[in-house]
């Protein structure tokens, strides 16, 4: 006897109008995963100066730039030698400070009086000049990017406080001293010394860690081994100024 056939209840499909409601809740869905990420990957960002600064208090850690990074990733290579500060004698020190930033000892990272006085200018159209100290320089040169721009100054004014409470003063410019830009590809004062006069950073007179100092500003364009007018006559302030530092440098001693 024959079995009874079974009936296949046939497979239900979704509605045109019910598959049309679920799309636009997958798309709403992934774009919320992108934008979730992207959250989080700001989060990663702003935290990292954070965690670096932190790392850098260990005098073993040499810390690098941007630019030197940016050099490695590009293949172009860099000249960098790492030397700590108590190794480099003191004309190329005072020299750097006193032409850089002669507060350095006495402000906590942002010199408030020579910043105001550069934005009321630009407020009344005068040329801008810079207002930047060597820690706001330091963060900069470790974190952010190059070039004017209103954007890094905002994120560097905040970055440069937390620096320099959590950095002591004389490894703030002992990190400086090794990652400022002197030459193409040219890193840091031993390197520095070594590229333009062929000595070490320790052995350079006053007059070489003063023209040394004033190429700092401009380091692609001025020449310290072959100094102009210009350069010769600030030279001859910071060699002068650095000679008188005194208490100005007592922060590094």
């Amino acid at each position: 006897m024959d079995e009874p056939a079974i009936e296949v209840e046939p497979r239900r499909r979704e509605r045109p109008e019910a598959l049309a409601l679920l799309k636009p809740r997958r798309k709403r869905g992934s774009r919320l995963r992108w934008l979730w990420r992207g959250i989080m990957l700001l989060v990663v960002v702003a935290l990292l100066p954070l965690a670096l600064t932190m790392l850098y208090r260990l005098p073993a850690v040499p810390a690098p730039s941007t630019l030197m990074v940016r050099d490695a990733l590009t293949f172009q290579g860099y000249d960098r030698r790492w030397m700590p500060i108590d190794e480099m004698g003191t004309n190329i020190v005072y020299a750097v400070m006193m032409s850089e930033d002669g507060q350095f000892c006495a402000h906590q990272g942002v010199d408030w009086t020579a910043l105001n006085t550069v934005i009321e200018g630009a407020m009344s159209g005068e040329r801008t000049r810079g207002a930047s100290t060597i820690s706001m320089q330091t963060t900069k040169n470790l974190f952010l990017w190059h070039g004017r721009s209103m954007i890094r100054k905002g994120i560097e004014v905040p970055l440069s406080l937390y620096v320099d409470a959590v950095l002591p003063k004389k490894r703030i410019m002992e990190i400086y001293l090794n990652i400022a830009e002197w030459g193409p590809n040219v890193y840091g004062a031993e390197a520095a010394a070594q590229y333009h006069f062929g000595r070490s950073a320790r052995d350079l007179s006053a007059r070489q860690a003063a023209l040394l100092a004033v190429s700092l500003p401009s380091p692609l364009t001025r020449n310290p081994s072959n100094p102009g007018q210009g350069l010769n006559r600030l030279a001859n302030t910071i060699e002068r100024r650095a000679a008188q530092a005194g208490a100005y440098v007592g922060c590094l001693r």
